[in-house]
């Protein structure tokens, strides 16, 4: 840690400049500011983006209607988009023009913490996109077993009495063990080591990334030397778990080919069938059964804090919640399509995330040349470009009482729309951004919902929750634009009493 202060306090001058040469290399000049206007301020603003910048895009959204706007972060300027004809053509142009895949890189450094073929060769997003999805119905009841098992064990409640759970770690644990369960199968998915390195791999690689986007990119590679030492450890603990399966695999494919008996259904298995030469080592697959997880525990467990709070400061939501899932496991059993008909979970999930989200800006974008919309809105060459999610979700013109938590809203929604699939948990529009949509919408949302959703029909059916002394919501942390849900509030348990 003094490493890293000591050299950031050396180069921060440095840093200061070259960010500072690069904002005026795009001219934004006709996109009107929220905020300060001249270099001093703008950097200032940076610094309040960084806390509060939730907070900036919400007024900004509410004086700019409709209009294109840009905020200052630490990085660079960024224009803020909200009217819907601007987000179809968004979401319509290819990566060529608008990249996500660079707005990543940019924010998070991932070729120089992770090697440039993560970055280069995403073969593991169509994996998760087509494999993953395809074998859910198949590994449901692997997966909810593993739910059962992780609640009981990381809960470990005993007689009726009540327990009081740190939330957020709890869940991060639970998410953690199912995900793995269908990643890699037991028994890792249950060591106490590997749930930890995945858990904190997470919030390592977030804060070396974040330091390294810092830097120009000159001197990305020197500020990589000094500040992933604790990265690439977490890569050799990996390895170290991981390593002997991924070896026996590759030693099956090579004495019995692709098809080989007894050939585990896991993520493993799936990244081996796609990938190529070098990519074919235990490092590499390594690499990406850490790369995935970055992606889906930290999220789904985030998601499913916030609707654990949602559930416990509103214990009246869990009677007919209860009666929903007993009836349908009653007559169909535990399976995905059981939890499919669902509505009154799904919808307050879905609710739950409209309401909290997981960014307050969302469909980021570089402008890899420049791009004119239909209506003559011209974006520069380097700009980055999102949209007000948040602000949008929480728009009284978009959603009656915006504001208002209701945990049915979209099982109403759908019955009074007689559509099957509209207003799903896992179904994206131009109107509902919180996994994206189009093409980068997220790939793994339809496990994520499944397995969200089988976790809160398995809490309101086996325990009773609620909050602390009855205590409000806990509030949201703010990390830049991310949404977090509060890493130190308790949720009470207890097993269930009728």
């Amino acid at each position: 840690m003094q490493v890293h202060a000591a050299l950031l306090g050396l180069l921060l001058p440095v840093i200061v400049i070259a960010r500072l040469a690069q904002r005026k290399r795009v001219s934004l000049e006709a996109f009107p500011i929220f905020g300060s206007n001249n270099w001093l301020g703008s950097w200032w603003d940076g610094y309040k983006y960084a806390t509060n910048a939730i907070e900036i895009i919400q007024r900004g959204y509410e004086k700019h209607v409709s209009v294109p706007f840009r905020v200052a972060d630490l990085y660079h300027w960024t224009v803020v988009l909200s009217d819907r004809k601007h987000i179809e053509e968004v979401l319509r142009t290819p990566a060529e023009v608008l990249s996500f895949p660079e707005n990543v890189e940019d924010r998070w450094s991932m070729s120089y913490i992770m090697g440039g073929d993560l970055h280069g060769n995403p073969y593991h997003i169509g994996v998760i996109r087509s494999q993953l999805t395809r074998h859910l119905g198949t590994k449901y009841l692997e997966i909810r077993d593993e739910i059962v098992t992780a609640f009981d064990e990381v809960l470990d409640l005993s007689g009726e009495e009540w327990k009081s759970v740190p939330a957020l770690i709890s869940m991060k644990q639970i998410v953690c063990r199912t995900t793995n369960r269908l990643f890699i199968g037991l028994p890792l998915c249950r060591d106490p080591d590997y749930i930890d390195l995945n858990i904190q791999f997470i919030v390592e690689l977030a804060k070396a990334g974040t330091l390294i986007s810092l830097f120009p990119k000159f001197m990305k590679g020197l500020a990589t030397h000094f500040l992933t030492g604790v990265v690439a450890r977490d890569k050799m603990r990996a390895l170290k778990h991981l390593g002997p399966i991924i070896k026996e695999r590759l030693q099956y494919l090579n004495e019995y080919g692709k098809d080989w008996e007894g050939k585990p259904n896991d993520l493993i298995s799936w990244l081996i069938e796609e990938a190529n030469g070098p990519d074919l080592t235990a490092e590499a697959l390594t690499l990406r059964v850490l790369a995935v997880n970055f992606a889906a525990v930290h999220t789904a467990a985030n998601g499913f804090t916030h609707a654990l709070y949602y559930l416990a400061a509103n214990p009246q939501y869990i009677q007919p919640l209860r009666e929903e899932v007993e009836t349908i496991v009653e007559h169909e059993g535990w399976s995905k399509a059981a939890v499919d008909k669902m509505r009154r979970v799904d919808s307050f999930m879905r609710e739950c995330q409209r309401m909290e989200g997981t960014t307050g800006l969302g469909v980021q974008r570089k402008a890899m040349e420049d791009f004119t919309f239909l209506d003559g809105t011209f974006i520069p060459k380097g700009t980055t470009i999102g949209v007000a999610t948040r602000s949008l979700d929480l728009d009284n013109k978009l959603y009656e009482n915006a504001h208002e938590f209701q945990p049915f809203r979209f099982s109403t929604m759908r019955s009074e729309d007689g559509a099957r699939f509209k207003h799903q948990y896992a179904s994206t529009a131009i109107g509902y951004l919180p996994f994206g949509h189009g093409k980068h919408a997220c790939p793994g949302r339809f496990f994520a919902a499944s397995e969200l959703k089988t976790m809160l029909a398995h809490v309101v059916v086996t325990y009773d929750v609620k909050l602390e002394d009855n205590t409000t919501r806990p509030h949201n942390m703010h990390i830049g634009t991310s949404i977090l849900a509060n890493s130190r509030a308790n949720v009470l348990f207890r097993k269930r009493v009728d």
